[in-house]
């Protein structure tokens, strides 16, 4: 039912922006990553955690959560041996986030809050194809 559901909301929102079904599914599946890794922040927080290590291990069991929804829901791949190129990505998807920040600074963009807003979709769309020609490709 659910998943019935979900593809009707991804084949709709896919006609009405003319992106395609598998980037806008990415999408959304980003938006449930961010939520299990704020969870997963919130909890190492609240069970004890110091400034160091919340923000460590919940990146790494976000990113392993990651790799499980990015490759069985978008790409339905269940391949485990791709999580060293799925690290890769993220790894390449975080440098040219700090270079964009960067760059927006110079050009005097200088509210981070609204430099990392305006990175989000170009990022999103750059973690996609790294994650679709590079790690899930077919």
């Amino acid at each position: 039912m659910i998943k019935q559901w979900f593809g009707q909301l991804v084949r709709l929102i896919s006609r009405f922006t003319r992106l395609p079904e598998q980037f806008v599914t990415f999408l959304f599946v980003g938006v449930l990553n961010t939520l299990v890794g704020y969870l997963l922040y919130v909890f190492f927080v609240w069970v004890g955690c110091n400034y160091i290590f919340a923000p460590l291990f919940s990146t790494i069991l976000g990113v392993l959560f990651n790799f499980k929804t990015i490759g069985v829901i978008v790409f339905k791949s269940h391949n485990n041996r791709l999580l060293g190129k799925f690290f890769g990505v993220y790894g390449m998807v975080y440098v040219c986030n700090v270079l964009g920040l960067k760059c927006l600074d110079k050009v005097g963009v200088t509210n981070m809050y609204i430099a990392g807003a305006i990175l989000v979709l170009p990022l999103a769309l750059l973690g996609f194809c790294l994650n679709k020609k590079w790690v899930f490709k077919a």
